[in-house]
């Protein structure tokens, strides 16, 4: 079975990307063939400085790798090092629908809005299933939001397999664990676009300071509260083992506590936790050749099987290379 999952370079991995996404796909290198990728390609849509979408890029790899990525069990590169997607792009395009594209969350939100939508938002679907499919992917970790990602890449495949003959894989969405969803510093689910979140590898110092502000209830302190229903609780039981976590919640329960005593101990849980993943990264900074070097070795093993791939979709539609064909 081969998974595969990629990651846009946007900035700093937060507590929500980790918990809610992260740490499933560093789980399934352990069960499956794995491969991910840093989609820096997909973020040109919205990143349109040099410097900074390269520098991003190695600040992504370096922290998939400090959080525990193995690049000896997982194949991890990135995207724009596989040209082979990119001719395959155009090769689903001749057989994708507008009408399927024109459908499309992002796509239609921004329409909706008023707002200008340029070719790549349009075509990012397609793009997003040459990435897919290229590498004859089974399996595609996903959460609920983004399904539909993988029923537009079974489409387009099952379009292109239409006009041409069995090329592709059809893949399936493997949904990620829903309980992992995380809340934010205001309470709302953690998210970039909130300004909300809580960065896996920003300094400590910074990290405790927004906790110690996060937002709570003004609850007098002797009046007891309910665990299940406090962001600041839902945070804590992320890092909290099963001892911990009934002790925080008696005392919830109990009352006679302030907030600032939970926002301590949950600062003091996350630090430990991330401490080992914290000295990784440090010395990953250190060593950016190694990161390099672990790309290049990732694309290599992605090219290979993208290449294979894309002249099978190049031999089934007629445009395979002279040197490939055979009298």
């Amino acid at each position: 079975m081969r998974v595969l999952s990629g990651i846009q370079p946007t900035g700093g991995i937060h507590w929500g990307n980790y918990f809610g996404a992260i740490r499933q796909y560093i789980d399934l290198q352990d069960e499956d063939e794995a491969y991910y990728f840093i989609a820096n390609l997909h973020a040109l849509t919205t990143i349109r400085d040099r410097d900074k979408l390269e520098q991003l890029t190695m600040d992504l790899a370096m922290d998939l790798l400090a959080l525990g990525l193995d690049p000896e069990r997982a194949t991890l590169f990135v995207q724009s090092d596989v040209p082979e997607v990119s001719q395959l792009t155009w090769l689903l395009l001749t057989t994708t629908s507008m009408g399927l594209l024109e459908r499309c969350h992002a796509y239609k939100e921004k329409k909706a809005k008023g707002l200008p939508a340029d070719v790549g938002l349009f075509t990012y679907p397609v793009l997003m299933a040459a990435d897919i499919l290229a590498y004859d992917s089974n399996v595609v970790p996903v959460g609920e939001d983004q399904v539909q990602h993988i029923e537009v890449c079974r489409d387009i495949a099952g379009s292109f397999n239409h006009q041409f003959g069995e090329v592709f894989v059809i893949p399936k969405a493997k949904l990620l664990d829903s309980s992992s969803k995380v809340p934010g510093t205001d309470g709302e689910k953690m998210s970039k676009s909130y300004n909300n979140t809580l960065e896996t590898f920003e300094p400590i110092k910074p990290q405790r300071k927004k906790i110690m502000r996060m937002t709570t209830d003004s609850r007098p302190m002797e009046q007891p509260k309910d665990p299940d229903s406090d962001h600041l609780f839902q945070l804590y039981s992320l890092f909290a083992n099963d001892k911990q976590r009934d002790e925080m919640a008696a005392l919830y329960r109990r009352g006679g506590f302030g907030y600032g005593e939970v926002k301590r101990a949950l600062a003091d849980l996350a630090e430990g936790y991330f401490a080992e993943a914290r000295g990784r990264r440090e010395d990953l900074e250190k060593h950016p050749d190694h990161v390099r070097d672990i790309l290049a070795a990732g694309a290599s093993r992605a090219r290979d099987k993208a290449n294979k791939v894309l002249t099978r979709a190049q031999q089934a539609c007629g445009v395979a290379h002279r040197s490939d064909c055979r009298p």
